[in-house]
């Protein structure tokens, strides 16, 4: 279990930032062939917070291309000690750059005012709409907080701040979170994707006589007018924690961390903004297989090659159409990544299965976690090659005092892969062309990704000849964890089966234990001992931040490898 934490959000005891911070003044502006730079000041005494205020910045606007103009806002003085804490590694994700030649942006132009403290505003030269501006709101950049906000007009249509399960339009008086959590179907929490961008339309009635525009704030149109619409986005390259504060009147960004490193899309259309998002900012997904975009299937609990076939079998019976399988972690030696049980699902028994489902057009994708199991060292039976090679080629993320992270996963005590690592690459296709060449598999599913951890930081350090050791719950189908969705028999009896699961499930269900989190803040949660941490002069505590963000999970910990994890070029 992590700490006990209030979102800050919901903390009636939280400080607002704009009541006590001082914001920023600019000088040394100097106009660029493409932009403007200048200096940024605390215009005041530094408040600290939710951390250390960073005394001086660095502004630089560039206008990248015609669709494209970055706006960015980092420390002045940036070493190899601080880096990783304020500048997102190009390798991880890339960086806009500009096209050489752009001194202006088509039909959007930035401006700025010290007046009552430095403030930018980014406006759409063709309707003189403000589409973004934090003038009136003070910047606030300390080493564990930043925050920035710009107003929205009533009745806001907005899309995108994902990965969230709400509807398509943002609701406006809803936080989110942007922190990838192993959360399931959490409704309107955060879940596996960070996605910091938003879509932002905004409609006009146009006057039949003039030509000129309305900006429509209502819900409700007029049948005999007429509409045109306008759209822009807006995308915030950071990946520290953060969340957004949507609002009936404004927009506030809040992170853990990172820099203000913003592109702004000015469309006019919703393609367009897709388009130049895509092209000029993240790149565009990737060329899928034919075969991915068929019918495939997948569940947990098939118990052996034969089973799937049977699965095949019937497809091919009901003349359903099939194109991929998929198995879940019930194939693996003790959940170990690259190994089958040989018992259930062998090698040579596969190879047949997958030459019959390759020739009949088929294909198969097993599971693979993120997450490496870390063999007892007093058991030599207890060998595990992947681990060994890994281990070897040292691309396994550490904790700060240079030891292993070892986390919790399914097959026990396991470490987990350091994609910074140089060797990290390199080892990891190499586990995945020893593994196909047992198993000639067509894809993989990486799961777990988040990173997924079922203990609360390195819970493993000391303990690892305890290995392998059950994870902290109940199994599907083990006592206390029997699938009711899907009981034995259920497609040949499901009326009664249904009905007889859903009575023992609800009846289960009001006698266990509640695992879900909780924030309401009632009258009695004065009673409730949070945790509340406070800012350290230029100390960061990155698992217990003083600005509690609202994570599904609570805990930053918790389900997730701890923040401080740490990877082969000292980031965290």
């Amino acid at each position: 279990y992590g700490a006990l934490v209030l979102p800050n959000v919901r903390d009636p005891q939280s400080v607002d930032a704009q009541a006590v911070c001082p914001g920023y003044t600019a000088s040394n502006v100097v106009n660029t062939a493409n932009g403007l730079t200048a200096s940024l000041t605390l215009a005041g005494a530094a408040c600290n917070v939710y951390g250390t205020d960073i005394q001086d910045l660095s502004l630089l606007v560039e206008y990248q291309a015609n669709d494209r103009l970055h706006v960015q806002i980092q420390p002045a003085y940036i070493s190899a000690a601080n880096s990783t804490q304020f500048i997102l590694s190009e390798r991880l994700v890339p960086k806009p750059a500009t096209d050489g030649n752009t001194t202006s942006v088509d039909d959007i132009v930035f401006s700025w005012s010290n007046n009552p403290s430095f403030g930018f505003t980014v406006t759409r030269k063709s309707t003189g709409d403000t589409l973004f501006t934090t003038q009136g709101k003070k910047l606030v950049f300390e080493n564990q907080f930043i925050e920035f906000a710009s107003p929205l007009p009533e009745n806001h249509n907005l899309y995108g701040l994902g990965e969230i399960i709400d509807g398509l339009r943002l609701t406006n008086n809803r936080t989110k979170t942007i922190y990838v959590a192993d959360s399931a179907d959490a409704i309107d929490y955060n879940v596996y994707g960070s996605h910091p961008f938003y879509l932002d339309t905004r409609y006009y009635e146009v006057d039949s006589a003039s030509g000129s525009l309305s900006l429509v704030t209502s819900n409700e149109t007029n049948p005999s007018a007429n509409y045109t619409s306008y759209s822009h986005g807006v995308y915030l390259r950071n990946a520290h924690a953060q969340e957004i504060l949507l609002r009936a009147e404004n927009i506030t960004w809040r992170t853990l961390g990172g820099s203000i490193d913003l592109y702004f899309f000015p469309g006019p259309s919703a393609v367009e903004v897709t388009k130049s998002y895509q092209h000029g900012a993240i790149g565009l997904p990737a060329m899928h297989q034919y075969f991915t975009l068929g019918f495939h299937q997948c569940r947990q609990g098939y118990k052996n090659w034969t089973q799937l076939q049977e699965v095949v079998d019937n497809f091919e019976r009901f003349e359903i159409p099939l194109e991929v399988l998929w198995t879940d972690i019930d194939y693996m030696n003790q959940y170990r990544d690259f190994e089958n049980d040989q018992n259930t699902f062998s090698y040579a028994e596969g190879r047949e299965f997958l030459d019959a489902l390759n020739k009949g057009g088929r294909h198969y994708v097993p599971i693979v976690d993120a997450a490496i199991y870390i063999p007892n060292p007093e058991n030599a039976s207890d060998a595990y090659p992947t681990f060994e090679r890994g281990n070897a080629a040292d691309v396994f993320l550490h904790n700060p005092d240079g030891s292993l992270y070892v986390g919790a996963v399914w097959p026990g005590y396991t470490v987990f892969p350091d994609w910074l690592s140089p060797g990290a690459s390199s080892w990891w296709s190499n586990e995945m062309i020893t593994y196909h060449a047992n198993i000639s598999y067509s894809g993989i599913w990486i799961d777990m990704s988040e990173v997924a951890s079922f203990c609360v930081g390195s819970c493993g350090s000391g303990n690892v000849t305890m290995n392998p050791v059950h994870p902290p719950f109940a199994l599907p189908g083990e006592p206390g964890a029997i699938m009711y969705q899907y009981p034995e028999g259920f497609e040949v009896t499901n009326a009664t089966e249904a009905a007889a699961a859903s009575a023992v499930s609800m009846r289960e269900a009001s006698s266990a234990e509640p695992i879900t989190f909780t924030y309401e803040v009632a009258p009695s949660s004065t009673m409730v001992s949070y945790l509340r941490t406070t800012p350290t002069p230029a100390v960061r505590d990155v698992n217990h931040p003083p600005y509690v963000i609202n994570n599904i999970q609570g805990d930053l910990g918790v389900q997730d490898v701890s923040p401080n994890a740490t990877h082969s070029d000292g980031t965290l």
